[in-house]
């Protein structure tokens, strides 16, 4: 029987992180983290069948990204966010909405647009495209109105003139 063993080493920060994987015939991952001054800061062993040894790994990768992602600072500050970011839409921001996006031609790109308008209403590029479904207009397409196979596809029920009588699934008939 053969042993295989694979070994590697990285430096984040002020810490060197080691990883020693052997094969021989079940998998062995240790890992240790040593910090510049030479004390133990990380340090496990994980033991699994090596054929479960890409599919864990693949596994090991999403959680300590999604944990890494977790505890890494927001991107936006509260000071960088719109001033009108989580602030409720009234008819008439919505009417407004709807008049500019139909108001355009087909020849402006359409991130242009949104992001024009979004800086305009004092909002985020994401909240005009969401917006803009719900106002009964194609968030692709400038200048067009949206159809009634795209008000299924965005789950916009009871549409009139752009205003949204309802709610998606409400389960019931839409209300003015």
């Amino acid at each position: 029987m053969t042993t295989t063993t694979y070994e590697n080493a990285v430096r984040i920060g002020s810490t060197t992180y080691q990883v020693v994987a052997t094969a021989d015939p079940d998998l062995s991952i240790d890992l240790t983290g040593v910090d510049a001054a030479g004390a133990m800061v990380a340090e496990g062993t994980i033991r699994m069948p090596a054929d479960a040894g890409a599919k864990i790994g693949k596994l090991l990768a999403q959680v300590l990204d999604a944990l890494g992602r977790l505890s890494a600072p927001s991107s936006l500050s509260p000071r960088d966010r719109p001033a009108n970011a989580n602030q409720p839409w009234t008819q008439d921001l919505d009417d407004g909405l709807r008049a500019d996006w139909l108001a355009a031609t087909t020849d402006t790109p359409t991130t242009d647009l949104i992001r024009s308008i979004a800086k305009r209403l004092e909002r985020s590029p994401t909240s005009i495209r969401s917006r803009l479904a719900r106002v009964g207009c194609d968030p692709d397409v400038p200048g067009r109105a949206l159809s009634e196979e795209g008000a299924e596809v965005f789950r916009v029920q009871g549409r009139d003139q752009g205003r949204v009588r309802g709610k998606p699934d409400s389960g019931g008939e839409g209300v003015e």
